[in-house]
């Protein structure tokens, strides 16, 4: 099985080298625009072998998509940070002209792949991506919820003092740090409620914690996390290769689901060998309604920026 990453920076390497060393597929490409750059991230990857015993082959190429040719999914990380001075509008439409240019070359190569978006703002990239290239809605899927409830998951394992693997955890809605909904409601501990071991105080403090999660690393770091991002997308590339039925919170259109349509934004999915396999209907109350409309209300609107893209 063969999976292209396009853009080999921090996540798309580390995609690339959490994809080899646990062997979920035979081969990586890393493609990138800089030259001799995926070149060199594959090849200090492949370095590895002898040391940790994977046998995946991993390489570079720049900005040659006929490499890519026949890959079973494709994973875009491509595009820019917003940098000061620019305004929304501005990085949407340079990373849609970016996701646009990728997803259409990808395709001349890979007609039958599924595609994972990855590029921000997420839920917009991958609306776009979908109404770019006219596939069935269930071969483009937005990663953002699997790397939100990651970190959900983190900030109640810490909480609770409790082993992280011990706890099941969803964040659902768009993916930004207004815009997502960690579902403290549903959260347990070994089957448990959480709300059995976490006060209200907690379990919000939990739930905020988790929204600027990824702005709080940015502080830390002085740029964009990569760890979780990365091992985030070899998850969920993981359950489609090997069609492991997992349920993974993915931004998918909706079509009448969760009272949404023509929007793409995180829900729980099953993904399997033919990506999103069900979207999976969960009763929300009344405030977790409210939430979630008004999530896709701003995921909406973002989207409006794509006009002159997609004309």
């Amino acid at each position: 099985m063969k999976v292209t990453i396009v853009g080999a920076g921090n996540v798309g390497a580390t995609c690339a080298d959490v994809i080899a060393y646990r062997g979920i597929a035979s081969e990586v490409v890393l493609l990138d625009i800089k030259e001799g750059f995926a070149e060199g991230k594959a090849m200090d990857i492949s370095q590895c072998t002898s040391n940790t015993g994977f046998n995946t082959r991993v390489s570079g190429v720049t900005n040659d998509y006929s490499k890519t040719a026949d890959s079973d999914v494709v994973v875009i990380t491509s595009g820019i940070p917003r940098k000061p001075g620019m305004t929304r509008e501005e990085l949407i439409g340079i990373n849609a002209g970016i996701v646009k240019n990728v997803v259409e070359n990808v395709l001349k190569h890979s007609p039958d792949t599924i595609v994972v978006v990855v590029s921000n703002p997420m839920d917009t990239m991958t609306y776009l991506a979908l109404k770019a290239t006219g596939l069935p809605k269930n071969r483009i899927i937005g990663m953002g919820g699997a790397l939100d409830s990651s970190r959900f998951k983190y900030y109640l394992a810490k909480e609770l003092n409790k082993p992280i693997n011990d706890i099941s955890a969803m964040v659902i809605g768009g993916h930004g740090d207004t815009t997502m909904i960690p579902l403290t409601r549903l959260a347990s501990y070994n089957g448990i409620p959480v709300s059995e071991f976490l006060s209200a105080e907690q379990l919000e403090n939990v739930a905020k914690a988790t929204m600027v999660g990824g702005a709080t690393l940015t502080g830390l770091l002085g740029t964009s996390a990569w760890y979780a991002p990365g091992a985030s997308v070899a998850y969920l590339v993981d359950s489609i290769l090997n069609d492991q039925k997992k349920m993974i919170a993915c931004s998918v259109m909706l079509e009448g689901e969760y009272g949404q349509n023509d929007i793409c934004v995180g829900v729980p999915c099953i993904i399997g060998k033919n990506g999103i396999e069900e979207i999976v209907t969960i009763d929300l109350n009344d405030a977790e309604k409210q939430l979630f409309e008004k999530s896709a209300e701003a995921v909406r609107n973002m989207n409006a920026d794509l006009k002159s893209v997609l004309q």
